[in-house]
């Protein structure tokens, strides 16, 4: 039979011990965004939509400044705020009314230098203090990798998905009376590089094994 050397037991530990070396540093991707671009605004033009009959109301959008956020995690894009004053409850009828509306929401992806733009449409409807029936529906529903969809630049190998559609609450609704967060998700299709917890596992491994050899 033949006999490994013990130089191959000695290459085989300090392989492993490289490894745990590169776990120590090793973190996950992270990518740096905002939607606040000059695009994100309503067809229409600007942040602010008013009701166009019945009582007065505004949806307002708050974009995100940029966010340096790890992969894969799930994000914020924004925040619409719906405010009615004098809006009553739906038994008493007194509501106010927003017709169909576009909104245009530009994602800047800072890390790869690249915009992508998420187009929303709502059908609109009649808003009550305690019932809001505005839904916006987003396409796409994803932006990136690569060109895909994307406005100028390359994602390289971010994604941004937009979570659909997005309800919007009524005015004394929510953990914040009137607010509802742009719900998404941002990762990278880069699946070469293994986490930290796997590299340290393989690397202690070969250092067992080459220790190990080494004393028989």
């Amino acid at each position: 039979m033949k006999t490994i050397n013990a130089g191959f037991f000695n290459h085989v530990a300090a392989i492993g011990l490289a490894l745990i070396t590169l776990s120590a540093g090793a973190s996950a991707a992270t990518v740096t965004f905002n939607t606040n671009a000059p695009g994100t605004s309503y067809a229409s033009g600007g942040l602010s939509l008013a009701s166009s009959g019945g009582a007065a109301a505004t949806l307002t959008f708050a974009p995100q400044v940029d966010s340096i956020t790890g992969t894969p995690s799930n994000v914020n894009y924004g925040i619409f705020t719906l405010l009615c004053n004098t809006c009553t409850t739906q038994a008493n009828a007194g509501g106010a009314f927003f017709s169909a509306f576009t909104f245009n929401l530009i994602i800047t992806d800072v890390t790869d230098s690249a915009t992508g733009q998420f187009v929303g449409t709502s059908t609109g409807g009649t808003v009550f203090s305690d019932v809001s029936p505005l839904s916006i529906t987003w396409v796409p529903l994803v932006l990136g990798p690569g060109t895909t969809n994307a406005l100028t630049g390359n994602f390289g190998s971010s994604t941004f998905r937009i979570s659909g559609p997005t309800s919007i609450v009524a005015p004394n609704s929510g953990i914040i009376p009137g607010q509802t967060t742009v719900e998404g998700v941002v990762d990278t299709a880069d699946e070469a590089v293994p986490e930290p917890a796997s590299l340290a596992l393989l690397g202690a491994g070969l250092l067992f094994i080459g220790v190990l050899s080494r004393k028989k």
